[in-house]
């Protein structure tokens, strides 16, 4: 019993993505719009429109794979990440030993692997690994047979090759790197069991029994982001991906998150920060009419729509950044009056 509530993982009877439209490059407008959710769904589950109507899925063919999700350059798409988040941290073993020496795995129902399971392990995110990083858990991810799998795609296992790539990258200004396998499963991986540390046994067992409860009564849909609210404003992955900094970079050390700089050949137009799909670009109007662009490194997903927009195309990329340019709002360009 303890074992199946506990395989029960994130099945809340919700397939479609929560979809907040400010986040979305196609209602931004940004120069080159944006259809990579539309371009990777492979069950044509996922429809682009007009403004206003952007994104759409059509519910009867989204198998919830969250492959859409995990392409996503700006986290207008989401899932929840907190119960695998929390999933993966009630796997860590406290004494190496109650918990297989610390290893946590996740697999989907078509590998026919026991322990965990997400409906298909195109749901997993860089934050996701990342967070397995800074928690010292070895993470194994078991995959079936992606080539005929009905829920998600045959590429899913390079997907994620490339979601550990990301992470690692986050990670090396840690000086810890992630470990994580991805592979397929085996005959032996059928015997695989749930196992958590004694410390998260009764906290998983507790939330189970709330997904349990989920098989019959639907889980509400992620709650509508409040625009209103600046800090809901950055999406959850990118969130975790900051908090996921652990140990925290030594001051000299490089972070690696793409985001933009700004040159001389500015005009000091409003146009990248009408683009950005969190506000991370603020423009300011100065009382003697000048204008100033800062930035909120946190906030940016380095979807580089501001970079494509920029009518003199004066904004460019740098890839890394020293820690502290995360404590405040960095000052990208003070320009001139445009009164």
């Amino acid at each position: 019993m303890l074992q199946n509530l506990l395989s029960r993982l994130d099945d809340s009877g919700n397939l479609i993505p929560r979809y907040t439209p400010p986040r979305c490059l196609l209602e931004r407008q940004a120069v080159g719009g944006c259809t990579i959710c539309h371009d990777v769904c492979p069950h044509n589950a996922v429809l682009t429109g007009l403004v206003g109507m952007s994104i759409q899925f059509d519910a009867d063919a989204c198998t919830g794979c969250g492959i859409c999700v995990q392409a996503c350059p700006t986290g207008a798409l989401e899932y929840s990440l907190q119960p695998t988040l929390q999933n993966v941290r009630d796997q860590k073993a406290e004494d190496g030993v109650a918990a297989g020496e610390g290893e946590a795995s996740l697999t989907c129902p078509q590998s026919g692997a026991g322990g965990p399971q997400l409906p298909c392990l195109g749901r997993v995110t860089p934050a996701l690994v990342s967070a397995s990083g800074a928690w010292g858990t070895p993470l194994t991810l078991i995959h079936g047979e992606c080539e005929t799998c009905p829920v998600g795609a045959p590429d899913v296992p390079q997907r994620l090759e490339a979601v550990v790539i990301v992470a690692q990258q986050l990670r090396a200004a840690t000086g810890k790197p992630a470990r994580v396998t991805v592979r397929a499963a085996t005959p032996e991986d059928t015997e695989r069991a749930v196992r958590v540390s004694r410390r998260g046994a009764f906290g998983a067992l507790f939330r189970a029994g709330k997904a349990q409860l989920a098989q019959s009564i639907p889980e509400s849909p992620l709650p509508f982001v409040d625009w209103s609210e600046p800090e809901e404003r950055t999406p959850e992955e990118w969130k975790w991906r900051r908090l996921t900094l652990k140990p925290a970079p030594a001051a000299d050390a490089p972070v690696h998150w793409p985001a933009p700089v700004v040159d001389d050949t500015c005009i000091d137009c409003p146009v990248c920060h009408n683009v950005c799909p969190t506000d991370a670009i603020d423009r300011q109007i100065q009382d003697d009419g000048g204008v100033s662009l800062l930035l909120n490194l946190s906030a940016c997903t380095g979807c580089m729509a501001c970079l494509r927009s920029c009518p003199p195309q004066a904004m460019h990329e740098q890839a890394d950044w020293l820690p502290v340019a995360f404590a405040g709002p960095i000052l990208l360009r003070e320009g001139e009056s445009v009164m």
